[in-house]
């Protein structure tokens, strides 16, 4: 075969096949895909320690006091220096002249000093209501690429810096969420699998003790539910670079819980799979330990992810201002429909024949955020998914700017990178796109604690 020397031809044609050939390798065996895996585990690891200090651990960066001034604290750099000059014994930072650099323990050390001593017109500490338990976010779409573990992490560092104490759980088991978080994962057995099989070795002690009562047989237990039984969430949970984020994290073998949740449920279908991760957060006690617990998903709707949605109190769906990024997100709320509402119908069919109460998945809110925004090529179509999403989109459009994709080069979260490395008006516009979505989960979060908080009142007249 010849080309035909026509110059302005696209590059797919007079492609010679025989020149193709001698460029291919030998056919690829299995064992090609391990040699590949072990690359790319190595690259992983190192591309991951960029953002790592030279011990191999991720260390938070230092703030300045014009930062802590203009994001953190609401006071004035002038007052700021006078308070530490009249109270030595309160971090005083580190550098010369007016700027100071402090970490964030030191942060949330001055924050509750000057929301004790400080004016009471001034919001030192973020709202949290005494009593009630920490709200559940979950980060959802089955459609990847369209921002869900940024979105996720960013949330996490955001409440972090308004002095919420935060617990990030990894489903997915591609593990980015505990990269971006500097977590360490050896094996299934530090991920959440051990709690969903912890549920269905609880639920049957329950089924054997009724068998007994009955006098049959008791139903065996394997040594994964054995062990699972002896877990508790505590264990799973570790501290990261940041002193007020913790993280129980996920590697590649979590994604065996995907088979292994449907054997079980053969085993015994009475068990009801969708609330082991609720069952988890309320009896390990980790609604009471933390303000807000964070679930990264993985990006489809299987047995994890459906765990997730039935433990969370508010759903975040991150999705691209595109058509294919709108139909697909439709087809999530349409799968999440027929999900739910058939387990609702399976289950109170049920109920009703054993006099017992029904049950109702119900979520305080659900905001679908249009993430990596492109003012000047998206706006039409952006108008016109609000349009058919309705109250169901967040108000804000997050921007994609320069900063946010540098720090995703470095495996960090904006908030990590050091404003110095960027000029200023660059660092506040990417500060921006995360700060004003924070803004509006946080509205969220604090009305549905409101919400809450009035109901108890009712409930105690």
């Amino acid at each position: 075969m010849t080309s035909s020397g026509n110059s302005n031809l696209p590059p797919y044609f007079g492609i010679d096949p025989a020149e193709a050939a001698a460029r291919l390798s030998e056919p690829i065996d299995t064992a090609r895909f391990a040699k590949a895996a072990a690359f790319g585990a190595k690259g992983r690891d190192d591309l991951a320690k960029r953002g790592y200090s030279p011990d191999g651990r991720k260390r938070l960066r230092k703030f300045s006091t014009w930062e802590i001034c203009r994001y953190l604290i609401p006071v004035a750099p002038a007052h700021l220096r006078r308070v530490l000059k009249a109270n030595p014994d309160l971090p005083q930072g580190e550098g010369e002249g007016g700027t100071k650099w402090f970490t964030l323990e030191e942060i949330l050390t001055l924050r509750s000093y000057l929301d004790a001593q400080g004016s009471s017109s001034k919001e030192y500490k973020s709202w949290r209501p005494e009593g009630l338990p920490a709200k559940v976010v979950a980060v959802a779409n089955f459609k990847g690429g369209v921002g869900k573990t940024s979105t996720c992490a960013h949330l996490a560092m955001s409440a972090a810096l308004d002095g919420y104490r935060v617990l990030v759980i990894d489903l997915d088991s591609q593990g980015s969420m505990t990269s971006i978080m500097g977590g360490q994962v050896e094996d299934e057995w530090q991920t959440c699998f051990p709690l969903l099989a912890k549920d269905f070795g609880r639920h049957m002690e329950a089924e054997n003790a009724r068998r007994a009562a009955a006098g049959t047989p008791p139903l065996p237990f394997d040594e994964t539910i054995k062990e699972a039984l002896t877990v508790s969430p505590r264990n799973l949970i570790q501290g990261t670079h940041w002193p007020n984020i913790d993280l129980i994290g996920a590697q590649l073998n979590l994604y065996w819980a995907e088979f292994q949740v449907p054997v079980w449920r053969m085993q015994s279908r009475s068990w009801p799979l969708w609330d082991a991760l609720t069952h988890a957060l309320d009896d390990g006690g980790l609604l009471d330990d933390y303000d807000i617990i964070l679930l990264d998903t993985p990006p489809a709707l299987g047995y994890l992810t459906i765990n997730a949605l039935a433990a969370a109190d508010i759903l975040i769906v991150p999705m691209g201002a595109s058509f294919l990024e709108f139909d697909s997100t439709g087809r999530f709320f349409d799968m999440l429909y027929s999900t739910f509402a058939s387990i609702e119908e399976g289950e109170n069919r049920a109920r009703r024949r054993d006099g017992l109460p029904e049950i109702k998945f119900e979520w305080d809110a659900v905001r679908t955020l249009i993430t990596r925004f492109d003012a000047g090529q998206q706006a039409d179509l952006a108008n016109v998914i609000q349009a058919y999403f309705g109250d169901f989109m967040a108000t804000y459009r997050q921007d994609m700017t320069a900063m946010v994709g540098q720090a995703a080069e470095q495996v960090n979260g904006i908030y990590e990178a050091d404003h110095r490395q960027f000029n200023r008006d660059t660092y506040v516009r990417g500060r921006e796109a995360f700060d004003r979505t924070w803004a509006e989960v946080k509205s969220v979060i604090l009305g549905s604690w409101w919400r809450d908080m009035q109901l108890d009142e009712r409930e105690a007249e």
